[in-house]
């Protein structure tokens, strides 16, 4: 039967319970879990086969979290403003009628920029010939009237706004003011000698869902070398790209250390995130029926909130999900940063066992354990 390593702080003892019973209940199950509580470890574990406390490994979507604590950044250094336009920054954006749209209308998933025609190829993501023909691009609805999810160009949105107002990739800024300075295990740009510690992400591929229409919400052309999005984080060159839409690989230690840096500080040091700034970034922007998965969606800036079938926190938790069921997150109600990455992607999503696994180290949070 297998068991986790690792430890769990005192109090925290149903959270190892939950964790070793899904790894008794399914042989195939490997995943990580990481916990910070008040900017202290309270929860690290992992288990299952080929997983172990120091693997990387793909979180997806979990990339925009990241990427969107750059876009804090710069918001708190008073260089992006979320009330101006787009195209205040970047004129071009202007084409086809979003000249009226807001940055935090923009990074709401509200621009209407599903995608552009013929798609766009793996190699242009977190390039400025991506950004341009984006910007050129006539919007699949009056942007800033109605919200769906940009699966991937919200990358591509966030990553030209850094170009255009610092002058410098937001990876490269991630890097040189969050990862490094703040210890995060987790990278939009994955160094060659760490290789040795990435092990692909495991999927089940669908014969019923062939690759896209390029106007898709995965948006990649036809000549892209994928069968289905799963596949990105397992290609080199996209990790070592570290596109912020969905390039990313890391630890759960990363996550929950990178949320916990942000809110609440870590190793005693304040959070590298003021409290009107977390107040701005994480206040709901749109709630309600999202256009491009037809289901029910709550996004802050960039940052996705929990709602009845996400719901992974307080009201006043902000985070990401990935498309294997990772999940990243803060949670101020409980002083929470939250960090889960499974081996194998899972069905369901984060509706299984990252919010079971959240839902019971809120309870030891709250004492009510």
């Amino acid at each position: 039967m297998q068991t986790s390593l690792g430890f769990v702080a005192p109090g925290y003892d149903n959270v190892l319970a939950l964790f070793d019973s899904l790894l008794a209940a399914d042989p195939s199950y490997s995943a990580q879990l990481a916990v910070y509580r008040q900017g202290v470890p309270v929860v690290q574990l992992s288990g299952g086969p080929d997983m172990a406390a120091e693997t990387l490994t793909g979180a997806y979507s979990c990339s925009k979290g990241v990427a969107a604590m750059v876009i804090a950044l710069l918001v708190q250094d008073g260089v992006l403003d979320l009330e101006r336009t787009v195209a205040h920054y970047w004129p071009e954006f202007a084409a086809h009628g979003k000249d009226r749209l807001l940055v935090r209308e923009a990074l709401s998933h509200q621009a209407g920029l599903l995608g552009v025609e013929g798609g766009f190829g793996l190699d242009e993501f977190t390039t400025a010939r991506a950004a341009a023909r984006l910007a050129a691009a006539a919007p699949a609805w009056e942007p800033g009237r109605q919200f769906g999810y940009h699966a991937l160009t919200i990358g591509i949105l966030m990553e030209e706004l850094c170009r255009r107002t610092t002058g410098e990739a937001l990876q490269h800024i991630y890097d040189r003011r969050i990862r490094k300075p703040q210890e995060v295990d987790f990278f939009l740009g994955l160094p060659e000698d760490l290789e040795p510690r990435y092990r692909d992400v495991l999927y089940e591929q669908d014969p019923d869902q062939p690759w896209v229409d390029p106007l898709s919400l995965e948006g990649l052309n036809s000549n892209a070398p994928v069968s289905t999005i799963m596949e990105l984080p397992n290609i080199r060159s996209v990790r070592a790209a570290g596109m912020s839409a969905a390039g990313g690989v890391g630890s759960a230690d990363g996550l929950a250390r990178l949320y916990a840096a942000a809110t609440t500080g870590v190793d005693g040091n304040e959070p590298f995130l003021s409290g009107g700034t977390i107040a701005a970034m994480a206040r709901e922007q749109v709630w309600g029926l999202d256009r491009s998965s037809g289901l029910d969606n709550a996004f802050a800036v960039v940052f996705m909130k929990p709602h009845l079938s996400r719901n992974f926190g307080s009201h006043r938790a902000f985070g990401h999900e990935g498309a294997n069921a990772a999940l990243g997150f803060a949670d101020p109600s409980y002083g929470l940063g939250f960090g889960y990455i499974p081996r194998r992607a899972e069905e369901g999503r984060t509706a299984g066992r990252a919010h079971r696994l959240a839902a019971e180290v809120r309870l030891s949070a709250a004492g009510l354990s």
